[in-house]
């Protein structure tokens, strides 16, 4: 059964741009392959975390959102699990109010020149 699920996830300051977009790029072609429809992905860039991590206080993030088979999703944790420059991860399942809330997020977050 397909399901809608928002993945965050934290990568290692440490890493340059380029590295971080080809984490993320890494990421994205792993969910193609494993047959996800990768519905909406942003990046918030190099932010502050709440509590200190492997000694760091900073960290990139990024944010899929995505329709993939239930069945899949755990190997997608296991990679993230296994990939060093990812500090943290987290994926919900997202509910139809969830998926509504999303958008409307969306849609409030353009600036006018975005609308």
């Amino acid at each position: 059964m397909v399901n809608r699920y928002e993945t965050v996830f934290i990568l290692t300051p440490v890493l340059s741009e380029d590295q971080v977009k080809e984490t993320v790029k890494k990421f994205e072609d792993l969910l193609k392959s494993l047959g996800a429809n990768i519905t909406y992905q942003d990046h918030w860039g190099l932010r502050k975390l709440a509590y200190p991590i492997q000694k760091k206080s900073t960290g990139f993030y990024h944010l899929f959102e995505f329709e993939l088979e239930g069945s899949q999703i755990a190997r997608l944790e296991i990679e993230m699990k296994r990939d060093e420059r990812i500090m943290r991860f987290l994926s919900i399942k997202m509910d139809k109010h969830s998926i509504k809330f999303a958008e409307s997020r969306r849609k409030t977050d353009k600036t006018p020149a975005e609308a």
